[in-house]
């Protein structure tokens, strides 16, 4: 049998050594663009509409769920946690993206019926839910793909399967990606967010796991209203994590390599603040590629004179939320009030 493990690796040293080294103004700007040509780009001139589906109070907050427009015939629904006690007061909001699961109610505090959970949180460790009640009012889109919002063709066994190879191959036949449409969307949730009347909007991160680390970090990129982020169990090298292993189509952007590994990808936020958080046990995105891309971001930093903005945590853990450290770093960068 032909073993391919050379060739592809020949290939791999071949591709990234042929990448621009110097991370200027210049450098960004450039490859910010290229990557936008590679995600592929969506625009929409039809209004958001939001309408409110449902609503729950809780001790500490309320929990709205409601539909905006991303795309014409496309509705993207949200749940929205508010702080009870702002007293008019704007606050800080976080954009928080979950991982592959059941969708958005994987990550406030709900089974996959729609009902109060009890019992284990899962990686995602209901993290939306600790950031309302550190005084941020918080996003969480559900991502095309998962939970209620699956392809129809895509028969589900589980709450827990989605539509992510199926979207993501046909998209990339009109020279797009699903990165693309999930980043798309989440700007166009940061558009809702500036208008909301709970919201500072000079205050705006961006928190994600897994999957929705990518998305984070790609939404981040190309959109500056996000003024810090913070990525769990996603920050690697795509040679020691996605190319390591068979992982879901939604993590591939054709041509990348030619222009950018992970870590300088990542370090495409600068000079914003960054905190990367990874367990050391992570199967998906091995913590001696984490270790790498994180030395190559702060340096990417450094040559900005910023490198003091980039923070993380390597934890006891596997693949999953930790928050010991990352919870409170979002709160003092972005000047939060526990409730």
């Amino acid at each position: 049998m032909w073993v391919i493990h050379q060739f592809l690796d020949e290939l791999y040293q071949d591709t990234v050594k042929r990448n621009r080294k110097t991370y200027d103004e210049d450098w960004q700007s450039s490859l910010t663009l290229k990557f936008q040509e590679l995600l592929g780009s969506f625009t929409s001139d039809v209004s958001l509409q939001p309408t409110i589906i449902e609503q729950k109070v809780y001790d500490q907050y309320t929990r709205y769920s409601i539909e905006i427009t991303t795309l014409p015939s496309v509705r993207l629904q949200m749940f929205v946690l508010v702080p009870n006690n702002l007293k008019g007061i704007k606050a800080p909001a976080v954009l928080a993206l979950h991982g592959h699961g059941y969708g958005n109610k994987d990550i406030v505090g709900l089974d996959p019926s729609g009902n109060d959970r009890n019992g284990d949180p899962g990686l995602h460790k209901d993290f939306a839910i600790q950031l309302v009640k550190r005084g941020f009012v918080v996003m969480a889109p559900e991502l095309i793909g998962f939970g209620e919002r699956t392809y129809s063709i895509d028969k589900r066994q589980s709450p827990s399967d989605n539509s992510c190879y199926s979207l993501a191959s046909q998209l990339l036949l009109f020279g797009k990606t699903l990165a693309g449409l999930r980043v798309f969307e989440c700007q166009r949730v940061l558009d809702f967010m500036e208008a909301f009347e709970e919201i500072d909007s000079t205050r705006i991160g961006c928190m994600g796991i897994s999957g929705g680390g990518l998305i984070a970090a790609f939404t981040t990129i190309l959109d500056k209203r996000i003024q810090a982020i913070a990525i769990s169990g996603y920050t690697n090298t795509f040679k020691g994590s996605i190319m390591n292993r068979r992982h879901c189509l939604d993590n591939y952007i054709p041509g990348i390599l030619q222009y950018a590994e992970m870590p300088e990808l990542i370090a495409l936020t600068v000079p914003r603040p960054l905190y990367i958080e990874s367990g050391k046990v992570d199967h998906l995105f091995p913590v001696k590629e984490t270790e790498k891309a994180i030395k190559e971001i702060k340096s990417i930093y450094s040559e900005r004179n910023v490198d003091h903005l980039v923070k993380w945590h390597l934890f006891e853990g596997g693949h999953e939320i930790c928050g010991n450290q990352s919870f409170e770093w979002l709160c003092s960068t972005l000047n939060a009030e526990e409730q």
